[in-house]
């Protein structure tokens, strides 16, 4: 009995200390991306369809996108995690 509360209270610890994913879309509203990109819309950078149609074939986007991100070259530097940017961008380029 001691060993099964144990091994439920260890499953406890590691399932607090997961971290949540967060989808593409919540992404981008968190950090900002939102504030400058509309789906369908072009406002002060372009739209999010426009942005997936740019890099429809380009197979390195996800890489070269998340390089200027990071660096912040021709975008503003984000402050967001590579789990952040690897989910906000797939989103942003898979949109339709």
């Amino acid at each position: 009995m001691k060993s099964i509360l144990m091994v439920v209270a260890a499953v406890g610890v590691m399932a607090s200390g997961m971290a949540y994913a967060q989808s593409g879309a919540e992404v981008a509203k968190a950090k900002g991306c939102l504030n400058c990109h509309d789906m369908a819309v072009k406002k002060m950078g372009p739209s999010i369809k426009d942005i997936a149609a740019k890099f429809k074939d380009d197979k390195g986007a996800e890489a070269k996108l998340t390089a200027n991100l990071k660096e912040g070259k021709g975008h503003p530097k984000s402050a967001a995690s590579d789990a952040e940017l690897k989910a906000a961008l797939q989103y942003m380029l898979t949109a339709k």
